[in-house]
């Protein structure tokens, strides 16, 4: 099990920060996703969220990020992968960018630490916008996901209802497709 944290400007687009442990503020996950945070809202009304990340290996190497200018996207780690197409419950929506935390989003992570599961709305933190703007307010929802490990190619984050009934169900996929 995994602390998930799905966040975003309302008028920006999302991100997704996974932890092994709330206290620690820096992510052993984080991917900005190029969907905007209003679309994604508007398909978790209907209660079943499916994003799905794919990479394909080649035997080229990858020029898409500083940092991996010299990795095979072929056999390296697969959330080591810095570049994702990204698809919302079968629709190719962009993509998906494999980050470093930033001091904001550190900031924004230890604000809602104390939170183990819930959804809100706290002021901007100045990521994706001018430090100190006050243009838009940030929504997040902070959930315990499990994590399975389907091999070294494929990884899958589900959210775990906290009351255990039916309802919102969002799932995170990582694929590297051969």
């Amino acid at each position: 099990m995994v602390i998930g944290t799905i966040f975003g400007h309302r008028k920006g687009h999302v991100w997704f920060a996974m932890q092994n442990d709330r206290l620690k503020t820096k992510p052993s996950l984080l991917l900005e996703l190029s969907i905007p945070t209003q679309t994604l809202v508007q398909e978790m009304r209907y209660g079943l969220v499916r994003l799905a990340l794919e990479c394909h290996s080649t035997n080229e190497r990858s020029n898409l990020h500083d940092q991996c200018h010299d990795l095979d996207i072929g056999s390296c780690p697969l959330r080591s992968v810095p570049i994702w197409t990204m698809f919302c419950n079968g629709r190719k929506v962009g993509f998906a960018v494999r980050k470093k935390a930033n001091e904001a989003i550190r900031m924004m992570l230890k604000s809602i630490q104390s939170t183990t599961v819930g959804a809100g709305v706290i002021p901007s933190f100045g990521f994706g916008y001018e430090k100190n703007s006050s243009v838009d307010e940030l929504i997040y929802m902070r959930a315990n996901y499990e994590c399975i490990v389907g091999g070294p190619d494929s990884e899958s984050f589900h959210l775990i209802n906290p009351d255990g009934c039916l309802g919102q169900e969002l799932s995170i996929f990582l694929m590297r497709s051969r």
